[in-house]
């Protein structure tokens, strides 16, 4: 295994500063120029000495994204374009609870109030949307803030 031991050494130095899934490490060492049959066999081997699970990435990454205000359909799409199967991310995607981090991420832009005025009460969902929380999600956030301008952090 000569060949392969500096693709190794650079996918635990990886390893070494945050949980990978397979595919983002594949990619990592394809872009340094390492032969591929290399990069499998040492993957592969990481994958046997549990350096590397797709599964602790995915525990990983679910933790840190919902705690920077996403939610999980963004979360969801993230781990799919990573590698991750749909099974794997929604048995993790399930086990949060989104409301706070959906409230908490409502406030932190726009106050404590949610806004009587139309346009800009459908700005304040549009937000939710786009950071990735459900209808649902963001219906319940709104129903449990106050509505009114005061405090409203726009």
């Amino acid at each position: 295994m000569l060949t392969t031991k500096p693709v190794r050494h650079k996918a635990l130095d990886l390893l070494a500063r945050r949980e990978h899934s397979r595919l983002e490490l594949h990619k990592k060492l394809v872009l340094r120029e390492y032969p591929r049959d290399d990069i499998e066999a040492c993957l592969s081997e990481l994958e046997a000495d549990n350096l590397l699970s797709n599964e602790r990435f995915c525990e990983a990454y679910v933790r840190m994204r919902s705690r920077r205000g996403y939610g999980p359909n963004h979360v969801g799409l993230a781990l799919q374009q990573r590698g991750i199967s749909d099974s794997m991310a929604q048995a993790h995607l399930v086990l949060v609870d989104w409301l706070p981090f959906a409230e908490q991420c409502f406030v932190k832009k726009f106050g404590s109030h949610v806004s009587a005025d139309f346009t800009e009460r459908t700005k304040q969902q549009q937000f939710l949307n786009y950071r990735g929380y459900t209808a649902e999600q963001i219906k319940q956030v709104f129903n449990r803030l106050p509505t009114g301008d005061l405090g409203n952090g726009v």
